[in-house]
This record gives C-alpha cells, sequence and structure tokens, in this order.
C-alpha cells in the first residue's frame, strides 16, 4: 500500500511517498530519475527524512484527473489524447530503457495541465505492486460522455480486453482499438447471446456480452464468467444510465400528474363542505429548516458567496470553476468548500500561493472543517466564514 502525502517546500507543491525500505539509489533507475528530466514524467527527486527515504514529485501547477472529472464528462477528444500521451511515454521510456510497468495509472496520480491535455505521470522505480489501469478504466466507465456512442464503444472494447489479457494489452492492441475514435467507425461486434432465465437466476447483474471467440475453450471461460452475479460491465453500465434518465423523466411526469389529481380532488372537497357545512379544511404543519446556508463575507461584512451546493469550487478560470476570484495570487483551481450534514470543509486544490485557515496554509490536497468567524484567505483575497 502506498504511503501517499502533500507537501510544499521551496515554493513548489509536492506529492510525496514514503518507500517501505531504504533504497539502493545507486542502481540505474534511481540514477536515470535524478539525472534527467524524462518528458511526460513528474519531476521527482529522492529524500531523506529522520531516516525514512521519500519519492518527491513536482506536482506544481497541475490537477489530478480525478479531481479534475469527477463531476464532469470525458470526451472523446480527451480519450484521444490521453492515448496518445500513452504511446509517447512508452517511447520515452523505451529510449531510457525503464519499465513502462513501473507507473501508477490511478486516477489519483496522473496529473494533467489546465491549459490543454497534457499529461504527466508518476514513475516509482522498481515498483511491484498494483499499478491501478482497471481503476483507470472503471474511472472512464463511469465519466465518459455517454451521448457519444462511439467513444462508449470503444471504452467498452478496451476495457473488456485490459480485463481479459491484463496490461499486456497497453502495449500495441490498445492504439487499435482506439483507432476508431479518430474516424468515428466502430467495427461490427458479434455478441453472445444469454438466455433470460439464466439471468434471472444471477439476479440480473451480470457481465456484459462479449465478442464471440472462434476458440471453444475461451467460449465456455467467458460463458462461465458471465453467469457469475454481482459484476456489471460497460454495456450494463450504459443500459444503466439511459434508463435512469427515461425513469427520472416518467417519475416526473407520474409526481406531476398526482400531484395535479390531488388539487383537483381537494378542491371539489373544499366546495362540497362550504356548501354544506362551512367546515374547515385542516393543514398538515410543515416543517421548515430555519437554519441558513453559510457563507463567505469580506472583512467589512459584504456578503459575496452563500454555500448553498454540497460542493463548490474557487478559482480564476471561468468555466472551470463555480466562484470566479480575479485575482493575480488565485490560481486557476485554488479551493473548494464541500457541506456534509451542516458541517462545511474546506480544501486546497494544490494552488501556488496557498489557501490559509486563520493564518495557518493549507498543505496541497488537505481538508479542514470551518467553524463560526474563520478567516479564509486564498492567495491574497481574505474572507471570513459564516
Amino acid at each position: 500500500m502506498l504511503n501517499v502525502e502533500y507537501v510544499r517546500s521551496l515554493n513548489c507543491n509536492y506529492e510525496r511517498i514514503r518507500l517501505d525500505k531504504l533504497p539502493e539509489e545507486k542502481r540505474y533507475q534511481y540514477n536515470i530519475l535524478g539525472r534527467c528530466q524524462i518528458r511526460g514524467l513528474l519531476p521527482c527527486s529522492l529524500r531523506y527524512i529522520d531516516g525514512q527515504a521519500y519519492l518527491y514529485y513536482d506536482i506544481s501547477s497541475r490537477q489530478n484527473v480525478a479531481l479534475l472529472y469527477g463531476s464532469r464528462c470525458i470526451t472523446r477528444e480527451w480519450v484521444r489524447d490521453f492515448l496518445w500521451s500513452l504511446r509517447q511515454i512508452q517511447q520515452e521510456l523505451g529510449r531510457f530503457l525503464l519499465d513502462v510497468d513501473n507507473i501508477l495509472w490511478y486516477p489519483e496520480q496522473i496529473f494533467q495541465q489546465l491549459e490543454g491535455n497534457v499529461f504527466s505521470f508518476l514513475y516509482i522505480p522498481y515498483y511491484e505492486g498494483e499499478s491501478g489501469f482497471m481503476k483507470l478504466m472503471e474511472f472512464w466507465v463511469e465519466h465518459i460522455d455517454y451521448n457519444d456512442e462511439v467513444l462508449v464503444d470503444c471504452v467498452y472494447r478496451i476495457y473488456e480486453r485490459v480485463e481479459r489479457n491484463g496490461e499486456i494489452y497497453l502495449q500495441n492492441q490498445i492504439f487499435e482499438d482506439a483507432e476508431c475514435l479518430e474516424d468515428a467507425k466502430i467495427p461490427e461486434l458479434v455478441y453472445t447471446v444469454v438466455e433470460e432465465s439464466r439471468m434471472e437466476e444471477a439476479g440480473g447483474d451480470m457481465l456484459p456480452a462479449v465478442p464471440s471467440i472462434d476458440s471453444g475453450e475461451e467460449k465456455a471461460r467467458i460463458q462461465d464468467k458471465q453467469t457469475k452475479p454481482g459484476r456489471k460491465g460497460i454495456k450494463g453500465i450504459l443500459e444503466g444510465k439511459r434508463s435512469r434518465s427515461q425513469r427520472l423523466r416518467e417519475d416526473y411526469r407520474q409526481a406531476k400528474h398526482q400531484e395535479m389529481a390531488g388539487y383537483d380532488y381537494a378542491v371539489a372537497e373544499n366546495t362540497h363542505y362550504e356548501a354544506a357545512y362551512g367546515q374547515t379544511v385542516f393543514f398538515e404543519e410543515k416543517t421548515e429548516s430555519s437554519r441558513q446556508p453559510h457563507r463567505l463575507l469580506t472583512l467589512e461584512g459584504k456578503l459575496c458567496l452563500a454555500l448553498d451546493r454540497p460542493s463548490i469550487s474557487i478559482g480564476k478560470k471561468k468555466g472551470e470553476v463555480d466562484f470566479v476570484l480575479q485575482d493575480s495570487s488565485v490560481s486557476r483551481m485554488h479551493a473548494r468548500i464541500t457541506s456534509v450534514e451542516g458541517d462545511a470543509y474546506l480544501e486546497d486544490l494544490n494552488s501556488t500561493n496557498g489557501t490559509y485557515q486563520n493564518g495557518q496554509r493549507m498543505h496541497p490536497y488537505e481538508k479542514k472543517k470551518l467553524e463560526e468567524g474563520d478567516e479564509i484567505k486564498f492567495g491574497k483575497v481574505v474572507f471570513v466564514f459564516r
């Protein structure tokens, strides 16, 4: 398990990883990372603190993919640019005789510049743990644009083949499968048919059909895999998203219909009572929450922002953040305030000039609970939390 921390040192923000044992720093991979800046890799340095060895990766002016696309869609262009970067980093590592298996593919460990789809990857010398590429695939499944069927089919194919063949698939086949993103053509796939009775036995939650394969052994293996309950592939998620959208519209229509029907019935009852007996119709009291949302005020007490949403991002890049601060000391994506069960939490988003709570600078991606009257500073811009 990786021991990851985010720290600031010498005017730079770092992700640092504590190594389980002291490294043999004279070995080739440590030497080459310390002496060369390899295009596509995060700058890396080996440091020792209190007898512990740490790898420091410079993440200044970058954001990780998990944060950037946690609440928005991944587009076809983004996937295409990412795979192009993947091919480039493979070539660069080959030039320096480095192993691509030592790259971490977790969405939290892949960093992107905000001004374009330029990616930087994290390389751990002689790494023997999980690379996390399936986690990246799962992240794609959750966040790709499901209105783009070409993209969905392409990601489905990549996901299934990585799951079946492992990361050896990344060497060449992944780029051939992604060629469809260039010309918007998807080869027709032939899917095996699963009987309804078997789907019912599996509870309706099973792997989607996969391309048919001539090998009888492979067919049997996939057939067995499809009957295992509790798993869902990309096609299942796609259908789930589409049906969920239709279901929400239908529920809304039915709710409005019932609401109007109930309203008409109540009017008829009131008219009847008034004509015959003049009875008073009883209305149930509804408890209204009197609690006001938290706010950000200036030092003079002027309201600047009502924190009336679960998450509000703050920065100077219009279109990327919810609350724009046009100040040169503020980063493009500077910080975020989230609300959980009535409490508010402040999080720094790897800002250049820092996020401060009551004068104390926060580490990159550190999250702290806010209290009434706290002074918050984004770069040089100061607010009071109420």
